[in-house]
């Protein structure tokens, strides 16, 4: 573990990040005492395409889903099922 000050963080910062990188634990102290560890970032995952239709065969909808509710459904949708009971 490399444990450096705030001054020389700030006077080599890139290699402290290269050493990072290489899998190293770099921590930068106030004095003698420990503040902060520089850690790698993971790399973001890659958003997933939106396409239309790319569920088409495998789910389907009765076409009685279109159906407005009845009250008594509505009620328990809106949250307010204790109203008909």
């Amino acid at each position: 573990m490399t444990v450096v000050t705030v001054h020389h963080a700030k006077t080599h910062l890139s290699k402290l990040i290269a050493a990072a990188e290489r899998g190293e634990e770099v921590v930068i102290a106030r004095g003698d005492k420990p503040a902060v560890r520089l850690t790698v970032v993971e790399p973001a995952k890659p958003k997933v395409e939106r396409k239309p239709g790319r569920l088409k065969g495998i789910i389907a909808f009765d076409e009685s889903f279109f159906d407005p509710m009845d009250e008594e459904d509505l009620a328990l949708w809106e949250g307010r099922g204790d109203e008909h009971d």
